[in-house]
């Protein structure tokens, strides 16, 4: 099986700046890989590396197989790129915009109309395909724009941050149509700043810093590989809140994290869970009113932050 990406120690240096140093990533087929790192960590670099719009300066990069220094415009024929923003003409209709990218790739008009009316179709916009674009709302012009990206049937699709600006709903109707490439044969790579997006789609994810892969996994992996279960009390008063980080510190590895707006005590669990349930029976010989307490393993966000050390404030 011929990976859809392989990166083996990638090197991409600007001025004295290293954005990559010895990078190592493979990417499978038929999947949704997400790229994570705090800014800086070289994330766009390695993508635009990818998408053959940067010079390698150490390494090899193949995708599908061809190496991207000796066979640039064979990769081209394999990868489409869709950034952050939406690149579309607001004065078009729908139909058009895609026709014309269409065009772009060299297809007659008759079959830039038939690509177009399929791709509409796909992104569910066949409804509005003849409005023009400037009425469209945000998640419908990023669907429009991941849909012109996918006129010219690329393996691998690269988007970077697809669902930044977006509301809640139109995040998950771009999540769908996400899905439903990957089901339909298409490859996608993401970067995003939003750890919960990866959480959902990605079957794997990498996270960069310092311009390496510092880990790589399943996210189940990488929350587990973080290590220990954690145990979240929320009470009642905020008056409580010291008393009960108190009962939590005998059964934590390290200082329970007290969050005085959610009224939540939450600490890392040691290695002997048994101990939880027998450090949590004085809650119940104390006045300390509790609406909840759960044992779960670490977030996304907890594991993206042992691992980097970064807040996840500054993922992008």
């Amino acid at each position: 099986m011929i990976a859809t990406l392989e990166a083996t120690d990638l090197v991409k240096v600007f001025g004295r700046t290293r954005a990559l140093d010895r990078l190592n990533l493979t990417m499978n087929p038929g999947q949704v890989m997400a790229v994570l790192g705090p800014n800086g960590a070289g994330k766009t670099t390695f993508v635009n590396l990818v998408a053959t719009l940067l010079r390698l300066d150490g390494g090899t990069l193949r995708v599908g197989g061809h190496d991207v220094a000796r066979h640039p415009a064979a990769v081209r024929r394999l990868v489409a790129l869709a950034g952050q923003y939406a690149a579309v003409e607001p004065t078009l209709t729908g139909r058009e915009n895609v026709e014309m990218v269409a065009r772009l790739f060299g297809h007659s008009r008759a079959q830039a109309r038939s690509d177009a009316a399929a791709v509409l179709e796909q992104m569910g916009l066949s409804d509005a395909a003849d409005r023009t674009v400037r009425t469209y709302s945000g998640g419908m012009r990023r669907r429009l724009d991941l849909g012109a990206s996918l006129v010219g049937r690329p393996r691998l699709l690269l988007l970077d941050e697809p669902t930044t600006g977006l509301d809640p709903r139109s995040r998950i109707e771009l999540w769908d149509v996400i899905r439903s490439l990957v089901a339909s044969g298409t490859d996608v790579l993401l970067t995003t700043q939003y750890l919960d997006e990866a959480d959902h789609l990605a079957a794997q994810i990498a996270i960069i810093d310092h311009g390496q892969v510092v880990a790589s996994g399943t996210p189940r992996e990488l929350k587990r590989s973080v290590g220990r279960s954690v145990v979240e009390v929320h009470v009642r008063d905020t008056a409580a809140l010291d008393r009960v980080a108190a009962i939590l510190l005998a059964i934590g590895e390290g200082a329970p994290t007290v969050d005085v707006p959610t009224r939540r005590v939450r600490v890392a669990l040691g290695a002997d869970t048994r101990r939880v349930f027998a450090a949590l029976r004085p809650l119940d010989d104390t006045d300390i009113a509790i609406d909840e307490v759960s044992v779960r393993q670490p977030t996304l966000d907890e594991a993206f932050l042992a691992l980097t050390g970064t807040p996840k404030e500054n993922v992008a």
